[in-house]
């Protein structure tokens, strides 16, 4: 882990599933996260990805990383361009502080409409943590699917 090291970029496929999922699990039962006729009536072509779905995704792209032992202990983000269905997220990353076995990591998430999520992630890495080498690509479950 040190300063200016690049997270591979991560692609997350933006399914009807995952934004309903994710706002089912999160208990965000707002009807913009799986009604596409509310949504529209509210001004948005579909539905749209919640903030906490987003959240949980930016802080597995961190321990995927970084590693199972890897502990989350700040994650500030931002949302800007929603995540519709049928889009594609990729989160990119890069170290830009290092201290003891702490790091502060930017994190940007992009797809096809802008620039959906920035912030920053403070983890730590145990020392005798084995380097993780995500494989790049959602997996079923991120995605939506089953595995």
């Amino acid at each position: 882990m040190h300063i200016g090291e690049q997270l591979p970029a991560l692609e997350i496929p933006v399914t009807r599933t995952l934004i309903v999922a994710g706002a089912v699990a999160s208990r965000d039962y707002q009807d913009v996260h799986h009604d596409v006729e509310s949504a529209r009536q509210k001004g948005s072509p579909d539905i749209f990805m919640n903030i906490l779905t987003t959240n949980g995704l930016v802080g597995r792209y961190i321990t995927d990383h970084f590693g199972p032992t890897a502990e989350l202990r700040r994650v500030a983000i931002r949302l800007g361009a929603p995540n519709y269905p049928g889009d594609t997220m990729v989160l990119t990353g890069a170290v830009e502080e290092v201290e003891g076995d702490t790091a502060t990591v930017r994190v940007v998430g992009e797809n096809s409409v802008g620039r959906h999520v920035t912030g920053t992630v403070t983890v730590t890495v145990p020392p005798d943590a084995p380097p993780q080498t995500p494989s790049g690509t959602a997996s079923g479950t991120a995605s939506g699917g089953a595995r």
